[in-house]
């Protein structure tokens, strides 16, 4: 993880004044503004290197700097331009500052402020504006990203990395403090709002509940995302926002014109939801060290790991009969449950549910794109649909290859992707659903892994939306001119955004109204939403429909262009431009001119120091002796696989394991230091690979035996000590998955020692209650399971749904006429009050 400040020649953090955040939310929609306030403590000008993430999808619309009381205002340029003017004002003595996107990925940025004077405070403040996904109860999510991890660098990859090379600082020692206000506003009414921090009481500022604000009640740890939660009265009502064009941009321009963006929530008819015994269901898992880390960064806390675990046994119990499916784990290298996609059958489920439960996050680091292109090498199956769902908590430098794969292959399958713990990367987990048609989620804080799962995997198992198509019914002499693709794959329970700019003017203005119609197919019936709005616009400078519908047109272009074509880049440069948001191919920079005399004296970087990142032990590690800082220390150049492992780039411990191999061409530097309360410290990789190549003379070569042969006479092999809260706690064992493992392949469950006791109950009284002695044992354990979920396991409901239904299905084909008695001698066993309606009587 990266946080981020300055750092004065002592490599001691900067004091940040203060970290100010306000957000405006409105509806699905927030803008942002976020002041940093540093002051230069140094006996000379200092230039200050920012680095801080950013949703992938948010559009970056302005950047400003206040330096001696004036307010400087950057200019967007070409990033070439950018960066040259950027580079004479720092030669020339002048105050400048730059602000652009880092790597193809889109979710880092950074920001060069130079030429800071001794005792001169500097105050940054951006402006962007992003869009806020649905959560599955009915919130908008608002993650203001405070967490940035180190990107893995593939092997064989060459490109650079600006989280690499970065010095490192314990966690809790950078002494930032941050505040955050919102402004909440919603036509439909404010009902409450949750966070993982402290906030203050939420304080309505109008009579009917429309309009709040609410803010943290204590500067929450830099270690974390903010998360803001809001729940609206009517969250799934359709929306319209017409928004008036910039003053003096031309007519007929993406600025110039109003721009309406629309929100439509179709509900696909209950008659046509269903599960299809067809489909191939490809499970690819993040197995790299980091995923051994606490789910929500806490000691007492699942893994990720096992959580991921757990999810997989609720995916594979909820396939349905007949299906293909395969599970793949990666980490710098990959594994395959079987060689290519297997029938689903009580005998592979049982294989594969044997496999999960040895998982291990043990495979190194984050190499996914050989397991993808694995995965489209092997055939597709003849009439099953390919479903492919990506776990992963990390976070890689070769983004922008790994959705260009996905985007290759997009005709033959739908990703569905999600981004486990703080700070997975937006670029990749949103890229790769975006370019296969899918939906991506996110696991942070103390979400739970297994409801977010499940609802992407009913969303896959439903039958596909086509013909998608709009229509636009506006008044004489207005037109809808669509921005992007418009959309191409609809879910239910998801929100559909559609961004249009309208050109002409409606006569006459004062009354006219506008529509569009969203009309689509599933199997043979035709459906179709429809939402009327007033033409009338809603004034502000901000233009946030503007810079989102620029955005997305943006990620559109950016995608599927290439920027090495001098038409393609033309096009990307004009629409980034134009709009003001920085893409990939351009910058924001400013000169202060205001100053009388250049500034003097040697100008000195300040890079931003990483806060460590910690993995969870594993039972036997090579752990750093405490050395101190010796040069006499031996640093070791790993040019190739070695014997000796690392489990990831950041954490602190060296996995004994001989099936991982060390990052390539990376060089291992010995930081240990004896931690103040008496705990040793990590070994870390922090130099890439032009780093290695340009390295001190002092670097010894060794080759894979003396690598390790060098670390362990340097570090002791020895299991890490427990602590306390560690020998005293474990991850309690899921009622619901002990139920949900012992469920057949055929959706029933066996009447035996091992249901009964997940039931709570004897197997004697089971089987002594049963309601006829002629009946199947299978159906009046299958009866018996359903109802425990119903009534034991209600507040799961999303997690077995799946499951529950294929249950049901399969035990009214088997106990006819019976079913109503078996059902009223379940409630008496095991003292519940499940009606008829759950099993359809």
């Amino acid at each position: 993880m990266m946080s981020c400040g300055l750092l004065n020649s002592s490599n001691k953090p900067v004091p940040l004044r203060s970290g100010s955040v306000t957000v405006l939310i409105r509806g699905f929609v927030a803008d942002v503004g976020c002041e940093l306030l540093y002051k230069n403590d140094e006996q000379g000008p200092v230039e200050a290197v920012f680095v801080f993430p950013v949703d992938a999808e948010a559009a970056i619309y302005a950047f400003q700097a206040r330096l001696g009381g004036t307010c400087i205002q950057a200019q967007l340029r070409e990033k070439k331009q950018a960066q040259e003017l950027y580079g004479d004002a720092l030669a020339g003595g002048q105050s400048s500052f730059l602000l652009q996107q880092e790597r193809a990925g889109g979710d880092v940025f950074s920001s060069s402020l130079g030429n800071l004077s001794p005792g001169e405070e500097a105050a940054l403040t951006l402006r962007y504006v992003c869009e806020l996904p649905l959560e599955p109860d009915g919130a908008a999510r608002y993650m203001l990203p405070a967490v940035l991890r180190p990107r893995y660098t593939p092997h064989g990859w060459d490109g650079e990395d600006i989280t690499q090379g970065v010095p490192r600082v314990p966690q809790g020692e950078l002494p930032y403090t941050l505040n955050l206000s919102a402004m909440l506003q919603s036509p439909h009414g404010i009902d409450r709002v949750l966070s993982n921090c402290s906030l203050t009481p939420l304080s309505y500022t109008s009579g009917n509940r429309t309009s709040a604000q609410v803010s943290l009640a204590e500067a929450p740890p830099w270690d974390r995302d903010v998360e803001l939660l809001v729940y609206y009265a009517e969250p799934h009502k359709p929306s319209a926002v017409l928004e008036v064009g910039l003053p003096g941009a031309e007519p007929g321009s993406l600025m110039g014109d109003p721009a309406v963006m629309v929100t439509l929530l179709p509900s696909l008819p209950e008659a046509v939801l269903g599960q299809s015994p067809s489909g191939e269901f490809i499970f690819l898992l993040d197995r790299s060290g980091s995923m051994r880390c606490a789910l929500d960064g806490r000691d007492r806390s699942i893994q990720r790991i096992d959580s991921a675990k757990e999810t997989l046994v609720l995916l594979l119990k909820s396939l349905p009969l007949g299906c293909y499916f395969n599970i793949y784990g990666f980490g710098s290298r990959f594994e395959s449950f079987y060689p290519q996609s297997v029938a689903y059958t009580q005998q592979t489920m049982a294989e594969s549910l044997q496999r999960i439960q040895q998982l291990q996050a043990d495979l190194g680091g984050t190499e996914i794109l050989a397991p993808l292109r694995a995965i489209y090498r092997s055939p597709c199956q003849d009439r099953h649909p390919r479903q492919l769902f990506v776990f992963t908590d990390g976070e890689v430098g070769n983004t922008k290859d790994v959705i260009t794969e996905v985007q290759r292959h997009q005709g033959s399958h739908r990703c569905f992707s999600f981004g486990i713990g703080e700070g997975a990367s937006t670029a990749l987990v949103k890229g790769i659903a975006r370019a296969a048609g899918g939906s991506a989620e996110f696991i942070t804080g103390q979400d739970r892994m297994q409801p977010k799962a499940l609802q992407s995997l009913k969303r896959a198992l439903q039958p596909a939306v086509t013909g998608i198509s709009l229509c636009w019914d506006l008044p004489p002499g207005m037109e809808a001119a669509l921005l992007g693709r418009g959309p191409e794959v609809i879910f239910p329970g998801q929100r559909c955004l559609i961004y249009a700019q309208l050109r002409g003017q409606p006569q006459p203005p004062d009354t006219a109204m506008g529509g569009v119609t969203l009309q689509y197919r599933i199997q043979d019936q035709t459906y179709k939403e429809t939402l009327q709005f007033p033409l009338q616009p809603q004034d502000g400078d901000r233009l946030p429909v503007h810079r989102l519908a620029a955005k997305s047109l943006l990620l559109e272009l950016e995608g599927a262009v290439d920027t090495r074509s001098e038409r393609d880049r033309h096009q990307v440069l004009e629409t980034s431009l134009s709009s003001g948001v920085v893409c990939s191919l351009t910058a924001y920079v400013g000169v202060g001119t205001e100053r009388g005399q250049p500034v003097q004296g040697p100008l000195v970087r300040q890079d931003i120091p990483l806060t460590a990142f910690y993995a969870a032990p594993r039972r036997k590690n090579l752990l750093c002796s405490p050395m101190g800082r010796s040069p006499s220390v031996p640093m070791i150049q790993v040019q190739g696989p070695s014997c000796v492992s690392v489990d990831c780039a950041m954490a602190c411990n060296f996995d004994n394991s001989s099936d991982v191999q060390v990052e390539s061409r990376c060089l291992l530097i010995p930081l240990c230091d004896t931690h103040p309360q008496g705990f040793q410290r990590e070994v870390q990789l922090i130099f890439p690979a032009k780093a290695a190549r340009s390295g001190p003379r002092a670097i010894q070569k060794f080759s894979s035996g003396s690598t390790e042969h060098v670390l362990r006479k340097y570090c002791k092999l020895r299991a890490p000590p427990e602590t306390t809260s560690q020998k005293e706690w474990a991850p309690e064992e899921s009622p619901l998955l002990r139920l949900v493992s012992l469920q057949n392949a055929d959706s029933s469950w066996d009447l035996d020692p091992q249901l009964a006791a997940a039931l709570g109950v004897s197997e004697t009284s089971a089987r002594g209650r049963m309601p006829s002695k002629d009946m199947a044992p299978s159906i009046w354990a299958t009866v018996l399971a359903v109802v425990w979920l119903h009534s034991r396991a209600v507040g799961q409901r999303d997690e077995w749904e799946l499951l529950e239904a294929k249950a049901v299905g399969w035990v009214r084909g088997r106990a006819g006429p019976r079913l109503s008695e078996c059902l009223e001698a379940a409630n008496t066993l095991l003292g519940c009050s499940v009606g008829p309606a759950v099993f359809r009587l």
